[in-house]
Formats: C-alpha cells, structure tokens, sequence
C-alpha cells in the first residue's frame, strides 16, 4: 500500500484550498494496475522506436537504392536498412492486431519486437532470395508458414509457463480463513 501526500481542508482554510500542512492519505496501487503501468509504457517505448526505426530506415534506403553502386558493401546494408524499415513499419500494424484479437493478458514490448523481428527477418531473406532469383512463391509460403510456426510455439511455452507460476504462487499463499461477522452470534 503506498502512501501519496494529499493536501486536507482545515477549517480554518477556505473550502477548496488545502491546508498549510499536508497530510498521507493511503490509496489503493495494487499490483496488477503497476503491472498494466508497465506494460503499456513498454509497449509506447517500442512505439516510439517503431517510428524512428522506420522513418531512419526508409529514408536511408530510399537514399541507398538512389545513389550506391550495386557492390559488396551497399548490398549488406540495403539488408540492414531493408530489416530496420520494415521492423519498425510492421510493429504498430502487430500492436494492432495483437490488441484486438489476444485472448490472453496483454503483449509485453518484448514480445511485439520478437513479432517485428520476425517480419524483417522474412523481408531479408525475401530479398536475398530474389536477388539470387530463387524466390518463387512456395519458398516464400514455408518461409512465412516456418516464422510463424517458431512464433506460435514460442508464445504457447510463454502461456505454459505463465500458468505454471500462477499455479505455483497460489499453492505457496496459505488459505484465508473464513472471518466472522460481528453481528452473527455463536448459538
């Protein structure tokens, strides 16, 4: 239970104005509304780097692709900026979607970067596959399906253990005892 320094009426002072003196009125934090603190300045965090990722990155690209000569060098970072871009360009779109359709607690920042990852990682390898042209559209159909399927199992092995630390804590409380109200009478 924390503490926050509330200024009190006297009534001395006039209604409204606080008190030359203040005094610690409780309030109620309890830790899931710390936790969903958290979580969503995480989440924002990532945000904000989504943007300045992708805004750096498509601007270098774009800056790249017009003025470098197709050598050795310029190909490696057309794939780091090409990873960069579309990082940061798909995380709002998996924030979004991950807010309408989860079913479970909401996303940490961790995990909708891990997603982001994943998409810039598929948009690279794309790339370098078609560079080489061998890119056709069942290679990049199991790319994605592969992606995917890492990502789903990686998320059910974070539920699991999510369940078992729930389990684990609620084993470990002790049982509350029922209490007796005051009115009720021992006959």
């Amino acid at each position: 239970m924390s503490t926050t320094s509330t200024p009190a009426s006297t009534p001395s002072s006039p209604v409204g104005k606080p008190a030359s003196g203040s005094t610690p009125v409780p309030t109620r934090s309890t830790p899931r509304t710390s936790a969903r603190r958290r979580l969503q300045a995480d989440r924002n965090g990532v945000l904000i780097a989504a943007g300045i990722m992708a805004g750096i990155g498509w601007v270098l690209l774009w800056r790249l692709v017009a003025t470098a000569a197709p050598l050795a060098f310029p190909r490696w970072l057309f794939f780091i900026l090409l990873y960069l871009a579309v990082t940061g360009t798909v995380l709002p779109l998996l924030w979004y979607l991950n807010q309408r359709f989860s079913q479970t607690s909401p996303i940490t920042g961790g995990i909708l970067l891990r997603q982001g990852m994943w998409c810039g990682l598929i948009a690279v390898i794309a790339a370098w596959l078609q560079m080489t042209r061998a890119l056709t559209l069942a290679s990049g159909f199991f790319l994605a399906l592969s992606m995917i399927a890492i990502e789903a199992f990686l998320r059910f092995r974070e539920r699991s253990q999510t369940l078992s630390d729930r389990a684990q804590r609620s084993r470990e409380q002790p049982p509350q005892q029922p209490t007796k109200s005051p009115t009720s009478r021992n006959r």
